[in-house]
């Protein structure tokens, strides 16, 4: 018996195996680095947090503090604002009862 003869593969051109590498590169690490180099940039022009600074109408306006909320914490200030029946209403539900209340006990301090 004959062993099977082992097949020969041949070769890619070594220009094209570098053509391979230089595409690479620029397909994938230098978007990498770019990418690095832009988050580092951000990094560092911050002084500590990774979040913006609100804006003063942010904290003035509770419109926005509620668009800014997840579900979990508008029901969480519905519980401590004792809005009753929270846990029934939507998210749109939940925005017009809280600012509803938020705006009655802005009323009575003033």
């Amino acid at each position: 018996m004959n062993p099977k003869p082992q097949r020969q593969l041949h070769p890619l051109p070594r220009g094209l195996v570098e053509l391979y590498g230089l595409l690479a590169v620029l397909f994938v690490l230098v978007p990498e680095w770019m990418a690095d180099g832009a988050l580092s940039g951000l990094r560092q022009s911050r002084d500590g947090s990774l979040l913006p600074m609100p804006t003063s109408a942010w904290q003035r306006i509770p419109e926005l503090r509620l668009a800014a909320m997840n579900l979990r914490d508008l029901r969480q200030l519905a519980k401590e604002l004792r809005l009753w029946g929270y846990s029934g209403l939507n998210r749109e539900e939940l925005s017009s009862s809280l600012l509803r209340k938020i705006q009655a006990r802005r009323g009575k301090a003033l």
